[in-house]
């Protein structure tokens, strides 16, 4: 496999798309049952592959990621070539930004001396979706990038 192999939850969610992804290679579901008893490990292989083209599908059209923990947001904007970063890191040991009030500290205290940030810039070491892909497998989710973009206008200006 070249991502991870989705989650039952997530299968579920995709179901009709499995069913397709099946019916193109003309495996109905009386043919799926008897793959799943007769030949599990085909069963496993149709899986993995499902998976591959559902990451790769999602992964292809990532352009916006947000990691966040107690004392640090990490936000990314995916590009072809490259990936440009802004981390935030809170100078203040208790702040948690996991919180709604974390994020109000945040506004409030965005452009002090309370909030180191850093921003930068990076060429993909491997493959685009492999190094997105590793960034989620980090606690990464994708994002509709307003935060990356709000915070990038005002230190563009």
């Amino acid at each position: 496999m070249k991502y991870a192999r989705l989650t039952k939850e997530q299968f579920d969610e995709l179901q009709p798309e499995f069913v397709n992804f099946l019916a193109t290679q003309t495996i109905d579901k009386a043919e799926w049952d008897k793959i799943k008893v007769e030949k599990p490990e085909v069963a496993e292989q149709e899986l993995d592959i499902f998976s591959d083209l559902i990451w790769e599908g999602v992964l292809s059209r990532a352009e916006y990621l947000e990691n966040f923990s107690k004392n640090h947001i990490f936000l990314f904007q995916c590009f072809e070539k490259h990936i440009e970063s802004i981390v935030l890191k809170s100078m203040v040991a208790d702040t948690n930004f996991l919180t709604k009030e974390g994020l109000q500290w945040l506004s409030d205290n965005m452009f002090t001396e309370n909030i180191e940030m850093k921003i930068g810039k990076k060429e993909y070491v491997e493959e685009r979706n492999i190094s997105i892909f590793g960034l989620i497998q980090q606690g990464s989710f994708l994002s509709d990038g307003q935060l990356f973009k709000q915070i990038n206008s005002i230190v563009n200006s």
